[in-house]
């Protein structure tokens, strides 16, 4: 890699472009997911902490489930960008085909296993009876919809690595807006919605209502959240299918024409199962986070959700820019270009603190303004205080990391990003969390500070690896 004063302030203006070119329509897909994730908070928040935390443990174990749907897109998205530079387009189409085809075969005993034994699993993670039976109820609906999410995770790393990241933007926004259309009134029915809409403080959103007033939508509360999740999920995954039959798509990589290619397929399955290994790990472990937070209470298992949907908004824009940046460098190693390739990873680095820096300060000079927009309990907003300006402080480390766990694995290793971070979180972030928060009796503080210790100790392992550069000679 270069010097550290290159890095600093040699700037590659053309390939800063095309970084952002790709990255934009990506972060503006992400802020969409973020926003609408943030808008669902505010309207489950409105049932009280204890579906706070309900849907916010279900979401984890969701996403746990998921974890090789993620893996899915990142071998997809780095086999199409790698034959997208060697020019060898139809081998994209069949990258898509591979992802599907191992997507089905992992997705669908998941989602019906988890929609079969919610009741099982949710207990082993949650105490409050309360926080359980709604947890249940939101959980197995939510484990169904894990197909869709998981073919839609393969069509956005095909299309991402072919540069057509307008397309993930486009189906990602109205996925959005239709899930939070749904969700507000399943949540709170045709006549609850209104009411809730009224009692926005300092806005006058009662007007709203007139959107659902058409369909006698059911109060389903928390089921109501779920239901409109797995409607969305399955939209998600038709809207990108729609895009196939554009000409430019359909002729060029031949999406249409099936070809197994069992090289190719072990060889996606190599890069997916390091990095869904460690995606599940990772999740697993956060779950496993919440579980020590909920040991303290309740109210700061709501504080804790609440951060952590409120971090979307740092960490989405980011990964977009991250998945540029794996895009670039897959498409420059595939053209045997290695400095473009590492400059990518330079620029994408100044990218993701430009955005995840500014947002940070906001985090700490602002929680007061943001958090009661999804809580109007004084200790979820007093906890959650704390606990975002704590998060605000370490966006510089997780913009560093995050950047180059996407290279790494644009570059096609992604077993070192993977043992790296499920080691760190496992041997130093949970202890620690547990130790401080329970035994010693810190509370909280302890976790979070737990968080910042996980963050910064990820970038720097991976910098130091990037920085070695033996990523540069890895075939795929």
């Amino acid at each position: 890699m270069n010097s550290v004063k290159e890095i600093l302030f040699n700037r590659n203006k053309e390939i800063s472009r095309n970084v952002i070119g790709l990255g934009l329509p990506v972060i503006v897909s992400n802020l969409s997911r973020s926003l609408m994730s943030l808008a669902d908070m505010a309207m489950v928040g409105g049932l009280g902490a204890a579906a706070l935390a309900a849907t916010g443990m279900g979401s984890m174990l969701m996403w746990t489930l998921l974890s090789f749907g993620i893996a899915l897109r990142t071998a997809t998205q780095t086999v199409s960008s790698r034959r997208l530079g060697q020019k060898i387009y139809p081998e994209c189409g069949t990258a898509l085909h591979n992802g599907h085809l191992l997507g089905a075969a992992i997705g669908i005993p998941i989602a019906l296993l988890g929609y079969r034994f919610a009741d099982k699993i949710i207990p082993l993670f949650l105490d409050d009876p309360e926080v359980v039976k709604l947890c249940v109820e939101y959980s197995s609906i939510v484990f169904l919809g894990t197909i869709f999410t998981m073919f839609g995770f393969v069509f956005q790393g095909f299309f991402t690595g072919i540069e057509r990241t307008k397309i993930h933007m486009n189906v990602t926004v109205v996925a959005n807006i239709v899930n939070v259309y749904l969700n507000a009134g399943f949540i709170y029915g045709r006549e609850g919605i209104v009411e809730m809409l009224s009692s926005v403080k300092g806005f006058d959103l009662s007007w709203l209502g007139y959107l659902w007033s058409w369909f006698p939508f059911p109060q389903m509360g928390v089921r109501g959240a779920g239901l409109a999740t797995l409607l969305a999920s399955l939209w998600m995954a038709i809207h990108y299918f729609l895009y196939l039959f554009a000409p430019s798509i359909r002729k060029k990589y031949g999406v249409f024409s099936f070809r197994l290619n069992m090289a190719m397929m072990k060889r996606q399955l190599k890069l997916a199962l390091p990095q869904g290994s460690q995606e599940m790990l990772v999740v697993l472990g956060f779950v496993v986070f919440y579980k020590i937070v909920g040991m303290i209470g309740t109210v700061e298992l709501a504080a804790t959700e609440v951060v952590f949907t409120i971090l979307h908004t740092s960490f989405l824009p980011a990964a977009g820019i991250g998945q540029a940046c794996a895009t670039l460098v897959g498409k420059y190693l595939g053209e045997k270009d290695m400095n473009k390739a590492e400059t990518s990873i330079i620029e994408s680095i100044r990218w993701s603190l430009t955005i995840m820096g500014s947002i940070g300060v906001i985090f700490v000079v602002f929680p007061h303004y943001i958090l009661p927009v999804f809580s109007n309990d004084p200790e979820v907003i007093r906890i959650g205080t704390i606990a975002l300006r704590l998060a605000g402080f370490i966006q510089i480390a997780d913009a560093v990391g995050m950047t180059l766990w996407f290279a790494l694995s644009g570059a096609g290793n992604t077993f070192f990003p993977a043992l790296t971070e499920a080691l760190v979180v496992w041997l130093v972030f949970l202890p620690f969390s547990y130790f401080t928060g329970i035994y010693l009796g810190w509370g909280y503080i302890g976790p979070w500070i737990g968080v910042g210790i996980h963050q910064t100790l990820f970038a720097v392992i991976l910098s130091w690896k990037t920085l070695k550069g033996d990523w540069k000679e890895i075939e795929v």
